[in-house]
């Protein structure tokens, strides 16, 4: 599956039903909630790859994919507008892009 696929699935339920569509549910509980599970999946991901249990990891990785796309369309961020930022960070090293952040 590629992940423009994998947005469009999003896209789609997060038009249905609430009674029928977790991401529907999720997405209707507000943005902080989407972040909250998004975090909780990466949380999962991190145990599964410090247990070196890779199966694990693999499944997870693909809550953690999921989630962050419900979490980029409860705050209507694009997909292609992530994939646009990637892009500009292959034209510089990532030395110097990282360099290159505003430190706070």
């Amino acid at each position: 599956m590629k992940l423009e696929e994998l947005f469009e699935i999003v896209e789609e339920q997060s038009q249905a039903s609430i009674g029928k569509s977790w991401t529907a549910k999720l997405i209707s509980r507000g943005p902080q909630k989407c972040a909250e599970k998004f975090g909780e999946e990466a949380i999962e991901a991190i145990i599964e790859a410090i247990r070196e249990d890779k199966g694990a990891l693999i499944k997870e990785a693909a809550d953690v994919l999921f989630h962050l796309f419900v979490m980029l369309k409860s705050q209507d961020v694009h997909l292609v507008d992530v994939l646009k930022e990637l892009e500009s960070r292959q034209r510089q090293s990532g030395l110097a892009e990282k360099t290159s952040r505003v430190s706070y």
